[in-house]
């Protein structure tokens, strides 16, 4: 079952009912035409510091809306009609599932623990701030129709972070602490707040009892863990059936075509269960990075990193082109009859919230961080910390489409303050979007690549390969360290644990992974036969590059 309800499909507006009418033609001319000058502008536009891709497509969206209302006069700027299913079934899951599929997975499971706080308890505390905030400012500015499920609504709608965005403006080999502490948090964010905002729609707001935040914990725990577990099971079972098949002997096209139908389907089968697309499409595309990609020919590699990287980048071009677009639809501005006053208070309000709301977990759950970390070298600086809390506060296509599911069709809310919440939602996202996504890489340079510090090896943080290996030998006897070098103390399993949390884990992951998994799934080193192909050795010193 999709998580949202059916709206409308996107389509061209028509103006007969002609299978392939005028309208339609030029409505997709324009657009692919617009997409085409996106990517021109963007490649123009490279090492300009203030300007990405995203911004280009928003600012053309806008200019091209601009064009259409006034060739109208003033009746409609719509060329395609917003449609969530579009939104959520077609254009995001291939951004998420390339994200995991490039992600430098080193650096997000190094920072897994992080993430999980932000992305989980972080929400939860932003959603709570931005809900009370709502509530008890919106009757101040006038108004007055809004439910108390609509100020949850909106909670969950502002708390969700623009993933997508954040792919834009950081540069996972200049910053990868930042790039995957923010994105990672910004897919469990996105996760969590879809499962809030669900929750919130099921929610029976006259019978809350003490059990119910224990049912909405209950619930999340569920929906995290069985779509990670599904996303990572879809990703084995690419892996096993390429591996034992070997589709490469006889075609290449076919196991490129298996690892992104795959994929897909591992979403689609998330959107069946009830479960999250999102987090389940994004761990198949570690999972498949893992094994499958290694499986797969050496043209396939090329073929498949290539392909997933242009359909994401079409995508996300996509995307900010018809926000952009659709934020001069007349039609919902006339609806909410706001004076130009009232519609700058509220959008006032919902962005100094959505600071506040950042703000209220990035500093304090950064800090508990530093806390319990002992090495100081490893602790969060303020200035990362400021960052962090910047590049998240961005919002997207993902708390626009939530804010239409709730105010478009609401039937308990007024129409014009359905209408004014949704254009003071777009007018957020927009300026998010343009002020806060031009500022970060100049503010990055500002505060972090001036003053960072000469780059030592993560090895500098690690305890030594040697304690490692020591950790695992059942004697320590000079025979098993070398004939020259004496005896060394075995260290406790439990110390070294503790106190190299991470990297112990990681060891024993590789023990795991290279006794177990492989041998089943494939992976780095695993060389498929085809004939005509060099020769084992040369292929696999290519594959383990």
């Amino acid at each position: 079952m999709p998580i949202f309800e059916n709206m409308t499909h996107l389509s061209p507006v028509q103006s007969s009912s002609d299978f392939l009418s005028t309208s339609t033609i030029i409505a997709l001319t324009v657009f692919f035409s617009l997409l085409c000058a996106c990517i021109i502008i963007g490649h123009l536009l490279e090492e300009n510091r203030w300007a990405n891709e995203s911004i280009t497509a928003l600012l053309l969206g806008l200019c091209a809306g601009a064009v259409v209302l006034l060739v109208s006069k003033g009746n409609s700027s719509r060329i395609l009609v917003f449609s969530e299913d579009l939104f959520f079934l077609y254009l995001l899951p291939p951004i998420i599932f390339n994200a995991g599929f490039q992600v430098k997975k080193k650096h997000f499971f190094k920072n897994f623990t992080i993430i999980l706080m932000f992305g989980i308890f972080g929400t939860v505390i932003s959603f709570c701030l931005i809900s009370l905030g709502a509530f008890f400012l919106f009757k101040r500015i006038g108004m007055t129709s809004l439910k108390a499920k609509d100020y949850l609504a909106v909670g969950a709608i502002l708390s969700a972070t623009d993933s997508v965005c954040t792919l834009q403006v950081l540069n996972q080999d200049e910053t990868p602490f930042l790039y995957s502490v923010v994105f990672g948090e910004g897919v469990v964010n996105d996760a969590t707040s879809i499962v809030l905002f669900n929750s919130v729609q099921s929610i029976d707001i006259n019978n809350i009892d003490a059990t119910m935040s224990l049912k909405l914990l209950g619930t999340f725990l569920y929906l995290f863990f069985s779509s990670t577990i599904l996303g990572i099971v879809a990703g084995l079972l690419s892996a096993f059936i390429i591996k034992t098949l070997y589709f490469g002997r006889h075609s290449t096209d076919r196991e490129v075509a298996l690892m992104m139908i795959m994929a897909y389907l591992s979403y689609m089968l998330a959107e069946l269960l009830s479960l999250s697309g999102i987090l389940t499409i994004f761990f198949c595309g570690i999972v498949m990075s893992h094994y499958t990609w290694h499986n797969v020919t050496e043209s396939s590699r090329v073929t498949t990193k290539h392909a997933f990287a242009t359909i994401s980048f079409i995508a996300e071009t996509f995307i900010f082109l018809y926000v952009g677009m659709d934020a001069l639809d007349i039609d919902k501005w006339k609806a909410s009859s706001a004076s130009a006053g009232t519609s700058i208070a509220v959008s006032s309000t919902l962005l100094a919230l959505v600071l506040v709301g950042r703000a209220a977990f990035v500093y304090p759950l950064a800090n508990f961080i530093n806390c319990i970390r002992n090495r100081d070298s490893s602790k969060i600086e303020f200035r990362k910390q400021f960052i962090m809390w910047w590049a998240g506060l961005m919002r997207g296509a993902v708390t626009i489409a939530l804010s239409y599911n709730q105010f478009s069709s609401s039937k308990d809310t007024e129409t014009k303050d359905s209408a004014l919440m949704i254009t003071s939602t777009i007018i957020v996202v927009l300026f998010s979007t343009v002020v806060f996504g031009s500022i970060t890489k100049p503010l990055i340079e500002a505060m972090l690549l001036r003053h960072a510090k000469p780059n030592n090896s993560d090895a500098a943080d690690n305890p030594s390969l040697e304690d490692l290996r020591i950790l695992f030998l059942e004697n320590c006897e000079p025979s098993d360290l070398g004939e020259n070098q004496p005896a060394v103390p075995k260290r406790s399993s439990l110390r070294l644990l503790m106190t190299h949390t991470t990297w112990t884990v990681h060891y024993l992951w590789r023990k795991f992974d290279d006794r177990f998994m492989r041998p089943v799934f494939g992976g780095r080193g695993f060389v498929p036969f085809v004939p005509g192909s060099p020769p084992t050795g040369a292929a696999g010193e290519t594959s383990g590059t």
